[in-house]
């Protein structure tokens, strides 16, 4: 059974046990996470479809830990003008275990 869900405008499709990095969200580790945002929930015999969200599907999370990815470098140059500019940036994320799939 897997389902694809949207949360942080990002689409993720998740097993339960599955570890995904998503978008930051509020929670301290070990804080249970509902999803109640569920495209799409696909079991052994039947698949179901929302339009656009699927009525009473939710998957279920546990949050590992809250981190800042690697850092990423922007550098903006100008040929023959004597301008170089380098900045950095580290984006947040959550790290979270998919504990069920209800739906």
């Amino acid at each position: 059974m897997y389902a694809v869900f949207v949360t942080g405008g990002q689409q993720f499709k998740a097993k339960v046990g599955d570890t995904l990095k998503i978008e930051k969200i509020e929670g301290e580790v070990g804080q249970t996470v509902n999803f109640d945002q569920v495209l799409m929930v696909r079991s052994d015999d039947a698949c179901r479809i929302g339009a656009p969200f699927v009525n009473g599907a939710k998957v279920e999370s546990e949050i590992l830990e809250q981190e800042r990815r690697p850092k990423v470098y922007v550098v903006k140059y100008k040929r023959r003008k004597g301008y170089q500019k380098k900045n950095g940036h580290r984006q947040y994320y959550t790290k979270i275990r998919v504990k069920s799939i209800a739906g």
